[in-house]
């Protein structure tokens, strides 16, 4: 199961004429639910994340990640990398796939998420992306 809290990023200045990131909550409380939202097609790494918000390819999410059985929440600064559109084909969750960051940081938090996936990473059982 994977719980979404939306919110804006707190202390973003509010008149700059630019939109402010969005703040997503993103808690995996399962391994199977971290593994069908896991995009390793970006080289840094990213995460699926059901919304029926609209949002722009490159547009700025800051998630907060909670990863099954660790009660650290991880801080992302991603963009957004793919979309899947309302309707998409094969019943697809509506959503956004958020591209990591290719800092250091983040790099530690994708070794991380495959750590939890272990061998279960290279399976083809379908995810919500590709």
């Amino acid at each position: 199961m994977v719980d979404t809290v939306r919110g804006a990023l707190p202390g973003a200045p509010a008149s700059t004429g630019t939109a402010r990131p969005s703040v997503i909550q993103l808690v995996f409380r399962e391994k199977g639910a971290l593994y069908a939202a896991y995009m390793p097609v970006f080289s840094d790494g990213g995460l699926f994340v059901p919304t029926t918000r609209e949002y722009k390819l490159g547009e700025d999410i800051y998630l907060l990640l909670s990863l099954p059985d660790d009660p650290q929440r991880y801080p992302v600064a991603g963009k957004v990398g793919w979309i899947t559109p309302a309707n998409a084909s094969g019943g697809r969750t509506q959503g956004v796939g958020v591209r990591f960051p290719g800092d250091e940081k983040t790099r530690t938090l994708k070794l991380k998420i495959e750590e939890v996936l272990g061998t279960s990473i290279s399976s083809a059982k379908p995810t919500q992306t590709i």
